[in-house]
């Protein structure tokens, strides 16, 4: 991403409805994980650390992160409490002997040229019983202005999602779109954009607090249905992979 969205990103990931209610909703799906006591916890792309802190509440907490400007920020956010790192994937992964039960790619991969390269590289660093839990932009229909000032390479669909996990080496335990009740807002957002044609998606800043809020609480209300089933359709996508497992001799 470009430092500009970094600086933007940092300055609403707070307050802003759609990142509080994703960390609602990942907390969720992370809790159904039954990961071990104080888990090995590495965020990939953990940009300005709004994560971070989510994410502690499970573990230890390293991160992995290309940009010095989203680094700084997070340091300073953090208090600089959190182990992150510089590097990218799939050829600059500063974890030489580590090992992870919770890889997380938080819309993260869409911003890697290959992204199936960079599943397969964290194989080297999950353990055995280890997760990965991606979540990813969904839906060719909504790219937009948004997808290209953040510099994503692609938005997903299921079937897209689940082949490049399965040529990364993965088995996919879960998949579900989500931010479905918001979806035919969205929609409807990004055609008034492309027919006005705006150079900035609407929605990308905080809106007035009443809307914020009911955003958020209707979002963030989608945590119950996917502790118990998937989503048809929706704005993102989030997949929950484990290592292929080896078929067993017969004999």
């Amino acid at each position: 991403m470009s430092p500009d969205a970094y600086l933007e990103m940092a300055a609403t990931e707070a307050e802003h409805w759609w990142f509080r209610a994703r960390r609602d909703v990942l907390h969720t799906l992370l809790e159904q994980l039954a990961l071990p006591h104080d888990a090995c916890v590495l965020e990939v792309g953990s940009g300005t650390g709004g994560n971070l802190d989510m994410l502690a509440g499970f573990g230890t907490v390293c991160g992995l992160e290309m940009d010095p400007t989203a680094r700084a920020l997070s340091a300073r956010k953090t208090g600089g409490h959190f182990d992150i790192r510089a590097g990218h994937c799939p050829d600059d992964v500063p974890f030489h002997g580590e090992r992870f039960d919770l890889i997380c790619f938080f819309d993260c991969l869409e911003h890697i040229a290959d992204d199936t390269a960079s599943l397969a590289r964290m194989q080297d660093l999950l353990t055995p019983r280890g997760r990965i839990v991606v979540t990813v932009p969904a839906g060719k229909k909504l790219w937009s202005a948004h997808d290209v000032f953040l510099h994503h390479y692609r938005r997903y669909s299921r079937d897209s999602l689940l082949r490049c996990a399965s040529a990364a080496g993965y088995e996919v335990e879960r998949i579900s779109y989500f931010n479905t009740l918001l979806y035919p807002l969205a929609l409807a957002a990004r055609w008034a954009d492309r027919l006005l044609q705006r150079q900035r998606s609407t929605g990308d800043a905080i809106p007035p607090a009443p809307l914020n809020a009911a955003l958020y609480r209707i979002f963030s209300a989608e945590r119950h249905w996917l502790a118990r089933a998937p989503l048809p359709y929706g704005v993102s996508l989030f997949a929950i992979l484990r290592k292929r497992q080896a078929p067993r001799n017969a004999f």
